[in-house]
């Protein structure tokens, strides 16, 4: 596909097939995982969608089939289409970058909006919204620093830059010196690191999909098996762990961990699909992250869950799609 074949012009004849915008990359530390993402959710719509490629570059520039484009071309590009689906995973996408975007430009977009997108992003602050809404979380401290930031805090200890994804920078450490020596390597991905208390309990992930008719579903639980002391970037990608879904659980077990699923993204807002993170422990669910742009390959995390609930990868973008457009048609509240 090149700039001649994306749309010059909205059309309106409801029988036509949509355009969608597919944007991956993206100028952070998941870039190569955001363009798996974009390029697998863009085959799968092709079919029943026209798909407009686009691409953020690690420096930041755009470009649609590998044909560079000053941003107000590329930005030109997706106005002219019907729906945005942005998937960059990360800073300068998943926090409501391109929401934003598309909020500007009067575009419909896949996903949770501005707001609900940067919240999530910053796992210091979700944890303040989850909490509020009566979900557990770990107890933790927000450092900006070494040294006498780091004075009292318990160990062992989980370190991780506040907003980044696919555990870049997670590290779970039992001494001072690899406490200082994580937290400066997390700094160096982001502003502020937060360091938490060690959560000991089975990792499971629940997605909550809004639907374009307005309904909520969860999805069943999947559970991570890993051998690390934490389901890190290298875990996540060299093939070693297991996902198992549906993972064994006990009815109250999978109903607490699909109630607090739906409280954090009802108290954050968030809208499409979701991915929540816990710890399920003896006491319960511990929250641990949420995903409001979570890994979208046919192989990720939430297209599994789904796809064991009967919902395939296809029909779920669709899905995605159609919601994001019945949410841009719907009268503002």
């Amino acid at each position: 596909m090149t700039t001649t074949d994306a749309p010059t012009a909205r059309v309106t004849d409801a029988a036509r097939r949509s355009w969608v915008a597919v944007v991956g990359g993206g100028a952070n530390v998941e870039h190569d995982v955001s363009l798996a993402s974009a390029a697998a959710a863009a085959s799968a719509l092709a079919p029943t969608h026209d798909v407009v490629r686009l691409t953020i570059g690690r420096d930041g520039r755009w470009s649609v089939d590998d044909v560079d484009l000053p941003v107000d071309e590329a930005v030109a590009v997706i106005a002219a289409c019907d729906v945005l689906l942005p998937a960059v995973h990360g800073p300068h996408g998943e926090d409501g970058t391109l929401a934003a975007l598309a909020d500007v430009i009067g575009v419909a977009c896949v996903g949770s909006g501005v707001g609900a997108g940067a919240i999530a992003m910053d796992k210091a602050v979700t944890k303040l919204v989850a909490a509020a809404a009566g979900v557990a979380v770990a107890a933790g401290r927000v450092v900006r620093g070494t040294g006498s930031a780091l004075d009292g805090v318990p160990l062992p200890a989980v370190v991780k830059p506040v907003a980044s994804g696919s555990s870049h920078g997670v590290r779970c450490v039992t001494t001072r010196d690899e406490l200082a020596d994580a937290v400066e390597a997390a700094l160096a991905i982001d502003r502020s690191a937060l360091v938490e208390e060690v959560v000991v309990g089975r990792e499971v992930d629940v997605a909550v999909l809004r639907r374009a008719d307005g309904t909520t579903v969860t999805s069943p639980p999947l559970e991570i098996l890993h051998a690390g002391a934490v389901f890190d970037t290298t875990t996540k990608y060299d093939g070693s762990a297991r996902f198992v879904v549906p993972a064994a659980l006990t009815d109250d077990e999978a109903r607490a961990l699909a109630d607090a699923a739906l409280a954090v993204t009802d108290a954050l807002g968030c809208d499409g699909v979701a991915r929540v993170d816990f710890f399920l422990t003896a006491d319960g669910p511990v929250l641990n992250e949420v995903n409001t742009m979570p890994g979208m390959t046919a192989h990720s995390q939430v297209p599994r869950m789904f796809a064991a609930a009967g919902l395939p990868y296809a029909e779920l973008l669709a899905d995605l799609v159609a919601g994001a457009l019945a949410r841009h048609r719907a009268p503002a509240a």
